[in-house]
């Protein structure tokens, strides 16, 4: 038995410790009693989840199968953070990202925001955003020694770039008090919009940086064009790395130094509401990149700068609401994983430009988190955790072995124009659309718990992206995709497409699979009229036809009950006019009463598609 020191909290000490072959044989009872009979590490693997990346979530984690030494806080590898402070000293900084094309708007919300809680700022520039004569007038009553600016202005970075420095000389800002980061991003740009172009701009914006402005980075190495185009983690930790191995090339070979070309990058990453993952993808790509400078011959100097950017594929145009807490859960993550800023995007981005409700939702998040959860009071919150250190040891593999499959290719450039990442990430956002289609990923509001009634949130169109490269997906895109014809239908008829919900019997044996049925369809924008709340072989045609329904009904209730009434209900459904009667259970319930089956994991959109098919919903155009 372990002894423990005297310090009054004994608690489990006078008990022997359990092993793991113990909790094993636990597991295998309480799967034997679900009819599964497994042992050893097969009733654990039953207990597994399989990710993307080939990475598997374990049932339990003990130290013994944590990965090696992380080190300490702000040193080489990086793991547990680049500063050995932390956030703890100030906390994260509070990035607001800024879209708009109007410079005295766009002063407006910056102003509110910096009074209010953010501490950078990221604006667009160019044919995108502000235009460069507007910058002056967008920054007008900002302190520029202390409000650090980054910018995003694609192709035009250059002069995005020229643009700022002068601003800083015009207010006299002294060159070590700028601090920012100047966005030049030319393999992210190509990424984006399929134009390459040269690195000549990039280095000599990083040559000025590295000569007169300490604080300035000048290049950003965007991992999100791979994220959004619905890479998987590794997939972003890889390309990224090969990003900032393409440019570290080039600076070097422009004759800066190692330790000064590793200074002029910037990483920028998606924060995710899968928060465990998004802290383990940050803590892996300080380690890689920590891996990159040692091999460079610098290993002090591979603390990696890091942007954290809640994601817009997660984000919905249904139920926005709901993005508020996706957001909220991101920026927790990025938080806790050791970004050292954090964009949390509001909460009506994918609908356009964002309204000062939305501004403020988005900031606070960050401040909640920050002042009243405090959050970045612990340097590395997740450092010892089995799981997190296991799963950050496992992505950080991962990603290595994409990496390396990118520079055998010729490094990220040619990889890009090859095809090569466009195809990889294809596959991958095909395994996971199919997924989301058997809504085994789950999309609250949307796939789940959806609501027909709700007012949509309308916003002023956003200037619109680059486009060219390679595709940006989302969730929700092929759910919208039915809701969208749903609505067409509603404004061309004055209703949504319906099915009839056929319950059965009491509540307690139809409840669950009415709702199951309820949301499903409801999903593809089909209202599921169930009214009244339970039909019988007598009450069933009258039901139906008082429904409004279009041609079609389901039906709900227990196996027992199915066995009892279902054939009868279906024959008087089908003869009040229902062409196609679905039952909500397993394939061959019932058999004789059901044309077609709905269940947990079936392929929802298919069967949504089919059926508003069916009943002369027209597709887009």
């Amino acid at each position: 038995m372990t002894v423990l020191p005297d310090d009054g909290l004994s608690l489990a000490a006078e008990f022997p410790d359990a092993t793991h072959e113990q909790w094993q044989r636990l597991v295998e009872g309480v799967l034997r009693k679900s009819g599964k009979e497994v042992s050893g590490e097969a009733a654990e693997d039953a207990l597994s989840t399989t990710l993307e990346d080939g990475l598997t979530t374990r049932p339990l984690y003990t130290a013994p199968e944590t990965a090696a030494d992380t080190g300490f806080p702000g040193f080489a590898p990086f793991v547990r953070g680049g500063r050995a402070e932390g956030n703890a000293a100030e906390g994260w900084d509070v990035r607001q990202r800024h879209l708009g094309s109007d410079p005295v708007r766009v002063n407006e919300a910056v102003l509110t925001d910096l009074e209010n809680g953010v501490t950078s700022l990221w604006l667009t520039l160019g044919r995108d955003g502000i235009p460069f004569d507007g910058l002056a007038r967008a920054l007008e009553g900002v302190y520029l020694d202390l409000a650090p600016v980054s910018l995003d202005a694609g192709a035009e970075y250059a002069d995005a770039a020229r643009a700022l420095l002068a601003l800083y000389a015009e207010r006299e800002v002294a060159p070590e008090a700028a601090r920012g980061c100047l966005g030049a991003d030319p393999l992210g740009h190509e990424a984006r919009t399929g134009e390459a172009l040269g690195l000549d701009d990039a280095v000599e914006l990083a040559r000025t940086a590295a000569a007169g402005y300490p604080g300035i980075r000048a290049l950003a190495v965007d991992a999100l064009p791979y994220h959004e185009a619905g890479g998987s983690a590794a997939e972003e930790l890889g390309l990224s790395l090969a990003t900032g191995v393409a440019y570290l090339r080039a600076l070097t070979g422009a004759g800066l130094g190692t330790e000064a070309a590793l200074g002029q990058l910037e990483f920028r990453y998606a924060a995710t509401a899968d928060q465990f993952l998004t802290i383990a993808k940050l803590r892996a790509a300080r380690r890689l990149w920590a891996r990159v400078a040692e091999a460079c011959g610098a290993p002090e100097a591979g603390a990696q700068r890091q942007h954290a950017v809640t994601s817009p594929v997660m984000m919905t145009r249904r139920d926005p609401w709901v993005n508020m807490l996706r957001t909220t859960v991101a920026c927790m993550a990025a938080g806790v994983g050791g970004a050292d800023s954090v964009t949390v995007l509001t909460f009506d981005h994918e609908l356009g430009l964002p309204d000062a409700f939305a501004r403020r939702i988005a900031r606070n998040t960050s401040t909640i988190l920050l002042e009243e959860s405090h959050l970045a009071r612990v340097i590395d919150p997740a450092g010892g955790s089995y799981y997190v250190e296991r799963l950050t040891d496992e992505l950080a593999h991962a990603a290595w072995e994409f990496f390396q499959t990118v520079e055998k290719a010729g490094g990220l450039a040619a990889a890009l124009r090859s095809g090569l990442v466009a195809e990889r990430l294809a596959a991958t956002w095909a395994e996971r659309s199919k997924k989301l289609a058997k809504r085994r990923e789950p999309i609250t509001g949307v796939s789940e718990f959806p609501l027909l009634a709700e007012k949509p949130v309308v916003r002023e169109p956003a200037p619109a992206g680059p486009v060219g490269g390679l595709p940006r997906v989302r969730r929700d895109e092929a759910y919208e995709t039915l809701r969208a014809r749903s609505d067409a239908h509603l404004a061309a008829t004055g209703a949504r497409p319906r099915i009839f919900l056929a319950a059965l019997g009491p509540a307690a044996a139809h409840t669950a699979r009415a709702t199951f049925a309820s949301n499903l369809f409801q999903a593809g924008g089909i209202e599921a009229v169930h009214d009244p709340v339970s039909v019988d072989p007598s009450t069933a045609a009258a039901a139906y036809a008082a429904s409004g329904a279009d041609g079609m009904a389901v039906l709900c209730s227990s196996d027992a009950l199915y066995e009892e009434q279902a054939a009868a209900v279906s024959e008087a459904l089908r003869a009040a006019g229902a062409t196609t009667v679905f039952l909500a259970g397993r394939p061959g319930t019932a058999a004789p009463a059901a044309d077609e089956y709905v269940f947990a994991g079936c392929d929802a959109v298919a069967v949504l598609s089919s059926v508003l098919d069916r009943m002369g919903v027209p597709r887009e155009q």
